[in-house]
């Protein structure tokens, strides 16, 4: 099925990770900083793209560099600020953005691939419908995430999908302004 066989519209919800989606991925670190910040190529023309089409657009990010004391809660306040701030000036929005800041080993329900920040999303704004809702991620636990709540995946990579990998992606893009394209 193609993308636009979706018929997306207003009634629907896009779920974003953060770190490799939004941003560039800092290997083996953390974005501790505004500094550190980068915007991945097209972001912005994307989410401004994306914004005309979805009623929301929220993300959805695991930051255990909390949860590991090499930033702090007002660290990452900070970061997100800022990158609303640059959204909102670039045409785009964002409605919310949810974090864990658990560790991988603590296996609180609010990490994903558990569904605590897709709950706190519906409970927010209890107009979301799970199944007209895509998770945009660049990982299997996002995928797993967007599957347990029956909404689409799109996997983001500029790399070959792994067989193992293809049961939990219904849709595959390059980056993030690639699956703005393909909706149009």
């Amino acid at each position: 099925m193609n993308l636009q066989d979706l018929n997306i519209d207003k009634t629907w919800t896009l779920f974003l990770d953060r770190d490799g989606v939004i941003n560039q991925r800092i290997i083996n670190g953390y974005v501790t900083r505004w500094e550190e910040f980068v915007f991945g190529p097209g972001v912005l023309e994307a989410l401004k793209s994306l914004s005309l089409v979805f009623g929301k657009l929220i993300i959805v990010t695991n930051q255990q560099g909390i949860g590991k004391g090499i930033m702090t809660d007002n660290d990452l306040l900070i970061i997100h600020n800022r990158l609303v701030e640059e959204v909102n000036k670039a045409g785009g929005r964002i409605d919310k953005i949810y974090y864990s800041p658990f560790l991988d080993e603590q296996k609180n329900p609010m990490r994903k691939p558990d569904i605590g920040m897709a709950m706190l999303a519906k409970k927010d704004f209890p107009e979301i419908t799970f199944s007209k809702s895509i998770m945009v991620g660049d990982s299997l636990s996002d995928m797993e995430f967007g599957k347990k709540v029956d909404m689409y995946t799109v996997f983001i990579s500029d790399e070959e999908i792994q067989e193992e990998f293809k049961k939990q992606i219904d849709y595959f893009s390059f980056h993030l302004l690639d699956f703005a394209r393909k909706l149009q």
